[in-house]
């Protein structure tokens, strides 16, 4: 494979501080560093040799690993099991030659360059002994006291054109130079400080790939059987990575004859065709993330375990097709073996749940035992498993990132009533690789590979292709719109919305409070706290009710917040009073207490939303005190929490009444329908920040529920 040499990490002990050396190197690469340069002039060679070998241990094939000139520790350090790459050598190192005699031709070996004169030795050399020159310093630093003088990009560039091997610019950069170098030729930036020095490694090394890459597309591989009716295998995948803005290329694994009613026959051709296939790729192209589909066969899954042991790519995605729909096994036992040993490559691995089954090597029974059976291969495999739950009975579709140690992340939505759900599993997984080669992290990627899978089938039917099982339609949020996010509906945006807070109501649902409530048991000095507390915020909640009215677009918006903002004062807070001041009324006494840190903190998120201006976010942010209530009212009408709750007798019984009453939940569905409509026609920079505005509400209420 082509060397990736753009983004490359030289490390500095001092600046990494107390995280030291190897963890810092440890979150850079998860962020997306291709190079490590471990540099630690002063330290022994046995030292080198003992760095080395951590710092393989963290990086795991993932980046490339070179030392400053220790030719002698490389060799130790590979003796004893490390893998390290190469050396960088600097002018008055040890010769260059003796470097690559040394470490071999598959060695990489970089070498200083700073003049004319350097790249004329470079030049004078035998071809391969150099790999790239490191060009610099770019800018004044003081990693380097002794550096010579600064070249600036436009110095830079006149040595890299001159240069006949790739040059990385390396000394004093900052993040705002990396497209400037790029531009200027440069076939990576070297950075010191603004990845070591970083408070989060991990999130520096994100930004300096991001700047780098620019408007690069992710150069996405599909390792995977091709389907002539175009619903599955490589051209589900290349059309998956397409509609999420990557370059897909495709390695043919399998040749089937298929259409939408099912597979008449499979052709293998010979391993040794899909070995030239993936050495002619990775020969000449960067490949940025790999997803992998149908493998045929044991001798199949070899080839790929060799190239991935050779190569390893930066992302790769496993879909282990290894059932068939019918619940046929599509590999025998030695394939099988060989796929598991293929999956400790992988960083996420998307079984459906029979091929899940089969990798935990048990039956699996039930949404529970699915993740606890993907908690068990994440464990054995060291990679991400995303559980899915598609194929569960059921209202639902839910799906779980989980690693060793649990959930990750969570994400649920209504099950989509559509037969057209062909190619589903490859188009999910070659999405994903696309979109985590693109920058985000996993849970990111998992929830935005989700949205438009979603959306994709909501629109398959439409597309009519045969008579079984149809496509999924790629394409059809970028033909309703141009651009390559997801355009929501209203109840999609409920739907997500809703979704995004789940673990906050589970939360609210098992509070000591919210549990006494409902059997009576609450203590009553507690009920009139929260009260108190609930009292003071509902006389903030109205004022900022007001505003939302005066900022309302409409007149049927303006006159819906106007109302809500006088029901809390003409209704809630007489109910307050009742309890809290009940011989005087709603008066100053009912605000007598002082607001708790928790009521503050609420009502200091509503009024900064609320005064500035923005009506959108601001109604996103006073929706959870709509949506939460009406929820929970409802559910404990319904007796979700005991029967106790119906009690006429019950001591908090005019309280509940309150929570199910119909004209509060005919103003909640009133308020989610204007929320949601202003979300769906927001641009993708003011329905995120919306969505936090809502989140963060959400959590505000959790802990108010939680007052002590």
């Amino acid at each position: 494979m082509s060397r990736d040499l753009s983004t490359y990490l030289v490390t500095d002990a001092g600046l990494c501080g107390d995280r030291g050396v190897v963890e810092t190197v440890r979150h850079a690469v998860d962020g997306g560093i291709s190079v490590v340069q471990l540099r630690d002039k002063g330290a022994s060679d046995a030292s080198i040799v003992e760095q080395l070998i951590a710092l393989s241990e963290v990086i795991a094939g993932r980046a490339l690993l070179v030392v400053d000139d220790r030719v002698d520790a490389v060799l130790e350090a590979r003796a004893r099991g490390a893998r390290v790459d190469g050396v960088h050598v600097g002018q008055s190192d040890l010769p260059v030659t003796e470097a690559r005699r040394r470490l071999g031709p598959d060695a990489l070996i970089g070498l200083t360059a700073n003049t004319p004169a350097h790249l004329d030795a470079v030049r004078a050399l035998p071809d391969g002994t150099v790999d790239y020159v490191g060009i610099g310093v770019i800018r004044p630093t003081t990693t380097k006291p002794d550096h010579p003088p600064a070249l600036g990009v436009d110095g830079f560039r006149a040595l890299a054109a001159d240069s006949p091997v790739p040059a990385v610019a390396i000394g004093g950069i900052g993040l705002a130079d990396v497209a400037a170098l790029r531009e200027a030729g440069a076939a990576g930036v070297a950075v010191v400080s603004a990845v070591c020095a970083a408070d989060d490694a991990r999130a520096a090394a994100r930004d300096l790939r991001r700047r780098w890459t620019g408007r690069t597309a992710p150069r996405v591989l599909s390792i995977a059987g091709s389907d002539p009716s175009g619903g599955a295998g490589i051209q589900a995948d290349l059309k998956s990575i397409a509609a999420q803005g990557g370059y897909g290329m495709a390695a043919i694994t399998a040749l089937t004859a298929q259409n939408t009613h099912g597979v008449r026959s499979v052709h293998v051709p010979p391993a040794a065709f899909l070995g030239d296939q993936l050495a002619a790729l990775s020969d000449d192209i960067y490949i940025d993330a790999v997803k992998i589909g149908m493998l045929a066969d044991a001798d199949v899954i070899r080839t790929v375990v060799d190239w991935l042991a050779m190569h390893r790519p930066a992302t790769v995605v496993l879909d282990p097709v290894m059932v068939s729909s019918s619940g046929d096994r599509l590999l025998d036992a030695r394939a099988e073996s060989a796929l598991r040993e293929l999956a400790r490559f992988a960083d996420v691995i998307t079984p459906n749940l029979s091929e899940l089954a089969v990798l935990a090597g048990r039956p699996v029974d039930g949404w529970a035992d699915a993740l606890q059976a993907g908690h068990e291969v994440a464990a054995d495999t060291g990679a991400l498993v995303l559980v899915k739950g598609g194929h569960l009975a059921g209202p639902t579709a839910p799906d779980a990132l989980v690693g060793a140690d649990g959930v990750i992340a969570a994400f649920d939505g209504p099950r989509i009533e559509t037969t057209s759900t062909h190619g589903t599993g490859c188009s999910l997984s070659a999405a994903l690789a696309t979109l985590r080669a693109a920058g985000s992290d996993w849970p990111e990627a998992v929830h935005d590979a989700r949205a438009w899978l979603r959306e994709s089938l909501h629109a398959a039917d439409a597309l009519d292709v045969g008579r079984g099982h149809g496509p999924v339609n790629h394409f059809a949020g970028l033909w309703r719109r141009a651009g390559v996010h997801p355009r929501y509906t209203p109840e999609q945006i409920r739907e997500q919305w809703w979704a995004s807070i789940a673990g906050i109501r589970g939360d609210i649902d098992e509070l000591p409070f919210i549990r006494a409530l409902a059997d009576g048991s609450l203590d009553r000095e507690r009920f009139l706290t929260y009260l108190a507390q609930d009292a003071l915020y509902l006389r903030e909640y109205a004022r900022v009710l007001a505003e939302a009215a005066r900022l309302a677009p409409t007149p049927g918006e303006q006159s819906f917040w106007a109302a809500s903002s006088q029901g809390c004062i003409a209704g809630e807070l007489e109910l307050h009073a009742s309890w809290l001041t009940p011989e005087t009324g709603v008066t100053a006494e009912t605000f007598d207490s002082e607001p708790s840190a928790v009521t503050s903190a609420y009502l200091d998120h509503l009024r900064a939303t609320a005064f500035s201006g923005d009506y959108p976010t601001l109604i996103a942010a006073v929706l959870p005190c709509f949506w939460l209530y009406a929820d929970l009212g409802t559910r404990l009408h319904a007796g979700e929490f005991g029967a106790q709750v119906l009690d006429p007798g019950h001591p908090y019984a005019s309280w509940l009444d309150t929570y199910a009453d119909p004209a509060f939940a005919e103003a909640n569905e009133r308020a989610i329908d204007l929320v949601t409509a202003a979300a769906a026609a927001a641009d993708d920079r003011l329905r995120p920040r919306m969505h936090r505005a809502f989140v963060i509400a959400s959590e505000h209420e959790r802990a108010f529920f939680d007052l002590r």
